[in-house]
């Protein structure tokens, strides 16, 4: 006998449905007493064509409950050879490197997806959330040599629920020649202390420093630092991009391996950044910081 009115099982998704095998042995029974296509297809909210196919099915397999079989494919011919995908991995958490230096040092074996897709599928990529900010455009200045726009920031490590120490840095926009040193204390007079520091290591003068509003960048800090200075715009991160990401950069490949301690940071920092100036190559300028500084 037909049932009468509509079906209370709603429509699910193909692969997810744990009622789906027998929704479609039920549709098929329904055309095999009467029913159209179109009107079992009314009836349990699916299209008239799925309706078909599952009542070809049924006759071929029996009216029983038809199982939902996997879109997977039997076999990946073109799937990356294993020890390429073994090397990228074992790359990516020796050196803790992207994606595009990990296709560069595997000398584009794959593409940069290819890539990609294997460090996600083994969890080795960080999921960020992405934030839109509405806020005027300002004009950054343009830094055409090395000095003419330094960016500066802070980061900070909690050694206990109280007490932190602060990892100050420091990034020139024309050359991404870096500097930093941890401190205990956070403030103006550190600011310009740290400032004076990294010019004196610099081979080259600062024209103009870049900050956001932190505490320790506060007008006192401005009023003393003797350089031209520039605030970032109010919750724009973007602004300070260059800094931002070299501050990502140490911490995954220096920082986060080392111990709450001012004085053997300080010394890790002094090895790292000698790589980090003259040794890794800077995707962004396609060479070495240094060598930007010795051409400007």
């Amino acid at each position: 006998m037909a049932p009468h009115g509509r079906s209370n099982i709603k429509a699910m998704s193909y692969t997810t449905n744990e009622k789906m095998p027998a929704i479609r042995r039920e549709a098929a029974r329904l055309v095999e007493r009467g029913w159209s296509a179109r009107k079992v297809g009314r009836y349990l909210g699916y299209h008239h064509t799925a309706v078909m196919k599952w009542v070809r099915k049924a006759r071929k397999i029996g009216y029983h409950p038809i199982p939902t079989k996997s879109s997977r494919p039997h076999s990946h011919p073109k799937r990356t050879d294993e020890k390429i995908e073994k090397e990228i991995v074992q790359l990516r958490i020796k050196t803790g490197r992207c994606t595009e230096a990990i296709h560069l040092m595997i000398e584009k074996k794959v593409s940069k997806n290819t890539v990609h897709r294997i460090l996600d599928r083994h969890g080795l990529l960080k999921k960020r959330n992405k934030r839109k900010w509405c806020h005027p455009r300002v004009e950054r200045p343009k830094a055409v040599k090395s000095g003419d726009l330094v960016e500066i920031d802070t980061i900070h490590r909690m050694i206990d629920d109280k007490k932190r120490l602060y990892v100050f840095s420091l990034l020139d926009v024309h050359s991404r020649s870096a500097y930093a040193k941890a401190y205990e204390k956070m403030n103006g007079r550190t600011s310009i202390r740290f400032v004076k520091e990294a010019e004196k290591q610099s081979s080259f003068k600062f024209k103009m420093i870049q900050s956001d509003h932190g505490p320790e960048f506060s007008s006192w800090f401005v009023q003393r630092i003797e350089k031209e200075h520039r605030f970032t715009r109010l919750g724009k991160p973007n602004a300070n991009a260059h800094i931002e990401r070299f501050n990502r950069t140490i911490q995954e490949e220096c920082l986060d391996k080392l111990p709450n301690d001012v004085r053997k940071i300080n010394c890790a920092l002094k090895k790292y950044l000698q790589y980090y100036n003259q040794e890794r190559i800077h995707l962004a300028i396609n060479t070495t910081p240094n060598s930007v500084v010795l051409r400007s």
